[in-house]
């Protein structure tokens, strides 16, 4: 159990390096406000540092929005370890999770703003700028929904 669990963490750190490489690349590489069109009027990347969380909820409140993602950092590990059962699901599953937190969580501390990136129009709708973290905190999400509905469906 503790082997799958420490996969976790190893996995994690997978995608932390990832997220951060990303982040790096693209804060030394545009400006703030830069758009780089991938496809027309659908997928742009746009250079954005957001200071606030989701949305930009909280917008300014660095020091709450980084004891958030601290609590949340210690109880999803805390969680990870007195998990009886490990599948390789889970392990994907709370990977994607804990690098996700831990990516936009390192942005906050040391450069004081959430890099993002991600830029997606449907017409004349523009979805708010988002990074490679908070697709896997999205996805891990999903599949948590996911195992507790196959979970609820067996029993």
């Amino acid at each position: 159990m503790k082997e799958k669990a420490r996969g976790i963490i190893v996995f994690s750190i997978i995608v932390l390096i990832i997220d951060q490489l990303i982040k790096a690349v693209l804060d030394s590489k545009m400006i703030v406000g830069q758009t780089v069109v991938v496809t027309k009027n659908f997928f742009s990347i746009t250079l954005v540092h957001n200071i606030g969380a989701a949305f930009n909820i909280l917008s300014g409140n660095k020091f709450l929005l980084i004891g958030i993602g601290l609590i949340a950092t210690i109880f999803l590990v805390i969680y990870i370890f007195k998990l009886e059962v490990i599948d390789d699901f889970d392990i994907f599953t709370y990977s994607l999770l804990l690098g996700g937190i831990i990516g936009n969580l390192v942005d906050r501390i040391f450069r004081g703003y959430v890099v993002d990136y991600f830029s997606f129009n449907f017409g004349s709708y523009y979805f708010p700028v988002f990074n490679f973290a908070d697709v896997c905190i999205v996805l891990s999400i999903i599949c948590i929904f996911i195992n507790t509905l196959k979970g609820d469906l067996w029993k």
